[in-house]
This record gives C-alpha cells, structure tokens and sequence, in this order.
C-alpha cells in the first residue's frame, strides 16, 4: 500500500528513509557541523536539514528510535512531535539524554523517525453538559492498573 507523496528539500542523500518493508516510520537523520554532545538530563534541538510539503490532510509525526532509547536512554522530548502540513520550515527534533552518559550526536546519525499519518479535524461547540458514560470522570489509573 503506497501513501501520499511528501516532497522534501534540503541537503542531498539526506531523505528520510524506511529501514524495512514493514517499517511504519522512516529514520530522520541528524545534519549538524559538528558533533552535539546531550549531558544526562540535557536536551538539545537537532536540526535535520530536511525541509517537507506534506500534503493537506496529513501530518508528519517524529517520533522516538527504540535503538536510541534502549541502549542509550535518548527520546524525543515532545513525542509524538507534529509536523502540520502547512509547515515549510526546517525539521528539528527535540532530543533529551534520559540516561545516565553522556550522549553524542553526529552529523548523519540516524536520530528519530518520521510516521505520515492522515488527520480528522473535528467541529467543536460548547454544550451545557457532556453526556455519561460507564467511566465517567474517572482520571489517571482509574480504569486499572
């Protein structure tokens, strides 16, 4: 099954990529001058070079690599990250070293993945009350554990 077509500038060789034929997000990719070192508990914003024309009706959400979170406790800080198919500015990903090194970036490293997904938007009105149901009010853990 193909998608919609996501037109991409910036530099070349750097287009997202998916690693496998069943891969859901493609690998965005870190394009810096030099390396960017993330302390334990730091954050830094990676550019990516990568410029998108996502079309109406989608958006790109970035989201964390598994690799980078277990073997080195890096994610993305505001996953999932949304990419609004009016945007033309440059990619950047919000990176955090939840783990206990110091963490490197370089140019290339493969640093989150790029998920392109079809948005609803909804009609919103104001009512008196909203209607009930099983769960109710219920927040935070209140379904189980």
């Amino acid at each position: 099954m193909t998608g919609p077509t996501v037109r991409c500038a910036g530099p070349a060789g750097r287009l997202p990529a998916y690693q496998s034929s069943g891969a859901a997000g493609a690998d965005l990719h870190a394009h810096i001058d030099a390396d960017l070192v993330i302390p334990p508990g730091g954050r830094a914003l990676v550019p990516t070079g990568l410029f998108v024309e996502i079309p109406p009706g989608f958006e790109g959400q970035v989201r964390p690599r598994s690799g980078l979170a277990a073997g080195h406790g890096v994610t993305v800080l505001n996953a999932p990250g949304t990419v609004d198919s009016d945007y033309r500015g440059e990619v950047r990903v919000i990176l955090i070293n939840l783990g206990a090194e110091t963490f490197c970036v370089r140019h290339g490293d493969r640093i989150a993945q790029l998920v392109i997904a079809p948005v609803v938007r909804a009609d919103f009105s104001r009512a008196g009350e909203v209607g009930g149901t099983e769960r109710g009010s219920g927040g935070f853990g209140s379904t189980g554990a």
